[in-house]
């Protein structure tokens, strides 16, 4: 394959409710977007149509949007679920997807779509999105950990994402807590940071407690914590800290340059972020206490870049060696 000048992709990212596809610049730029509800309720056919169909929207709606020749190269798709990235396949996924485990995104994208398609979980993207692009752009290493409906992550090294051996990596919401004993989590044990530190556990927290004022979800937890309610900011404290001390865990286990914070949490105020930084200093070991800890500077256009990036690196990967100069780096940019 022969890039020529330098070509766009076409980035999709599938969430549990709503999925977005963009059509994506080398520097990681969105210069188009697209998006819709994710019809989890329809079944795994109609999650992949919608996904397919988007793309499609923005490879159509292109050429309004593309200066000069510069050639679509492919498409990246960044998919909720434990994603096999060599097998662009959906290992296993929860009830949010019903029979979304096992699909094979990949095949039928590249078949219906008649362009290379490259695909890996969705919170790796938006990890290589703020690593390129965002609040990690220039370091060899980015910790990314998202925490929002769950909590997640990715480790980003040298421009590239720890899959696992089986692509599991990066479920940093089922490390154990002390401030979770006994919970019950998602996953059938006990105990994870997930289960006191994501926003429905804050909500279900705030109930547990004896909370009386109506709290459809945690953003009125939040609410109420600015406010000023004694228990609601309780809460709030308790998951920011033990959320803190799990990535304090992280620094201590890998090192990395920098720990970028994402998901919906991460946009709260102080009352969360202070006993957050509290946590990671209370467990990080002294030669990575001052490791800076920031929040993500993209927003959800940092899994939209990163899936871009997913297809620029695959057709850097597909190309022979050739003599062009014109060559991508592992980050994405002009080398």
């Amino acid at each position: 394959m022969n890039l020529g000048p330098i070509g766009y992709a076409v980035g999709v990212d599938l969430g549990g409710t709503k999925t977005a596809a963009g059509l994506i610049a080398a520097d990681g730029a969105v210069l188009l977007r697209k998006e819709a509800p994710t019809p989890a309720a329809d079944g795994p056919g109609a999650v992949l149509a919608t996904v397919i169909g988007l793309a499609a929207e923005v490879i159509a709606a292109a050429p309004s949007a593309l200066t000069g020749d510069a050639p679509l190269i492919g498409v990246g798709i960044g998919a909720a679920g434990v994603v096999d990235p060599r097998t662009r396949s959906v290992l296993s996924a929860t009830d949010t997807l019903p029979g979304w485990a096992g699909t094979r995104i990949g095949e039928e994208a590249e078949r219906v779509l008649g362009v290379p398609v490259a695909v890996d979980n969705d919170v790796r993207a938006h990890a290589i999105g703020e690593a390129r692009f965002g609040a990690g752009r220039g370091r060899s290493s980015v910790l990314l950990v998202a925490a929002g409906t769950g909590v997640g992550g990715a480790l980003i090294v040298g421009g590239a994402p720890l899959v696992g051996a089986t692509s599991a990596a990066g479920h940093f919401g089922h490390v154990p807590a002390v401030e979770a004993q006994g919970l019950p989590c998602t996953c059938g044990r006990q105990g994870h940071v997930e289960t006191i530190a994501a926003g429905p556990a804050i909500h279900a927290a705030y109930l547990r407690r004896g909370g009386t004022a109506p709290v459809p979800d945690a953003r009125a937890v939040f609410a109420l914590a600015e406010a000023g309610d004694p228990l609601a900011i309780s809460v709030v404290e308790i998951a920011g800290r033990a959320l803190g001390r799990a990535i304090g865990g992280l620094l201590n286990a890998l090192d990395p340059d920098v720990v970028v914070v994402g998901g919906g949490l991460s946009q709260t105020s102080e009352l969360w972020w202070g006993p957050l930084r509290e946590g990671v200093a209370a467990e990080a070991i002294d030669l990575v206490r001052d490791r800076p800890v920031v929040p993500a500077a993209l927003g959800t256009a940092a899994a939209l870049a990163g899936a871009g990036a997913l297809a620029f690196d695959a057709a850097v990967a597909a190309a022979p060696p050739s003599s062009d100069p014109l060559h991508f780096s592992p980050t994405g940019a002009r080398a």
